[in-house]
């Protein structure tokens, strides 16, 4: 079994790095804006205690569900920017 893989060089670490912790970033963000619309409303009204249970597990259930999008959606997103992109600046045809 033979390596045909090419080495990433440190500009396509580091932006592989970037879009991970943007990833990561952004769906923490995504989910805590989730979570706070469907369990909000437990802190403001007067709610029963199995009301304010089933809001706080239904937002926890959203926030888990968006965050685990979110990062699929923008790494997959940059894979395919990425495999878009020529390998050699300048060059767009691989014969060339």
């Amino acid at each position: 079994m033979s390596h045909t893989r090419e080495r990433r060089t440190q500009d396509e670490r580091d932006a592989v790095t970037v879009e991970i912790g943007y990833a990561l970033f952004s769906a923490a963000f995504v989910a805590a804006v989730g979570f706070g619309v469907v369990a909000g409303p437990a802190l403001f009204l007067d709610l029963s205690g199995a009301a304010v249970r089933t809001l706080v597990a239904s937002g926890a259930t959203l926030a888990a569900v968006l965050f685990v999008l979110r990062v699929a959606t923008v790494l997959i997103r940059f894979g395919r920017a990425g495999a878009a992109q020529p390998s050699q600046p300048g060059r767009t045809n691989p014969d060339s």
